[in-house]
């Protein structure tokens, strides 16, 4: 893809990012059901992944995709950022950044539609009204509301957005460009989306070579998507019972 075709994608993307978490658009963002199932989700990547966070060297790497990439916490703040800092991304950052950028709002992107489709289709076949998530009702509602294409393309992003990040730690003036920039964001008002970006970095840094941790998360994650494209309440191994109560 050419650098237009890149700046494109990504202006494209932040635009339906910033449609699709509209509050008055879409009265689903304000659900109590979407902020329960985030944590749901959330507590259950930390539990699939709870032997990485044992090993220091990649507990900031675990960190940076289950909470940066993939958290509970409320990220529209980035969505701002992003329209605001386009013009600058744009004009410095390397095609190569623009192009991990671009991967990570596709995924925030999927990850918000399909969790609201699932935060509804838990809601709407709340029968008995106990408001509970757990996993027979999360791997009925996963089935129901997402495509296998659609569950697929959110992996291959979330592994493409790691390998970019790999390969970009490697090139040392990209890092540097980054540092030299965090004055300037903060003068801006755009220290939140410095973090962000120099966060991904030092994780991926510290991490060194990234092959088995992506490896495994797309393992994982792939065997996962099957079972519960199925309904299997089992979809995360035997004995797992996490349940939340929406309030």
């Amino acid at each position: 893809m050419t650098r237009r075709g890149t700046v494109e994608r990504l202006t494209g993307i932040a635009r339906r990012l910033r449609d699709a978490r509209d509050p008055v658009a879409l009265p689903a963002n304000r659900s109590p059901w979407l902020r329960a199932l985030r944590g749901w989700q959330s507590r259950r990547l930390a539990r699939t992944f709870s032997d990485f966070q044992d090993l220091p060297h990649y507990r900031k790497a675990v960190a940076f995709f289950l909470e940066d990439l993939y958290g509970e916490q409320d990220v529209s703040w980035r969505d701002r950022d992003f329209a605001r800092m386009m013009p600058t991304l744009v004009r410095w950052l390397p095609e190569a950044m623009l192009e991990t950028v671009a991967d990570a709002l596709e995924l925030d992107w999927i990850s918000h539609v399909l969790d609201m489709r699932v935060a509804s289709t838990l809601e709407a076949h709340d029968v008995a009204g106990d408001r509970i998530i757990d996993p027979a009702r999360y791997a009925r509602a996963y089935a129901e509301a997402g495509t296998p294409a659609e569950r697929g393309r959110q992996i291959d992003l979330l592994i493409a957005v790691g390998r970019e990040l790999e390969s970009i730690v490697r090139k040392p003036v990209v890092y540097a460009v980054l540092r030299l920039a965090r004055g300037p964001a903060a003068s801006a008002g755009l220290g939140g989306l410095q973090s962000f970006l120099e966060r991904g970095f030092a994780a991926f840094r510290e991490l060194g070579p990234a092959g088995h941790f992506l490896g495994t998360i797309e393992a994982r994650e792939r065997a996962a998507m099957r079972s519960l494209l199925e309904g299997r309440a089992d979809a995360f191994g035997a004995g797992f019972d996490l349940s939340e109560r929406v309030r």
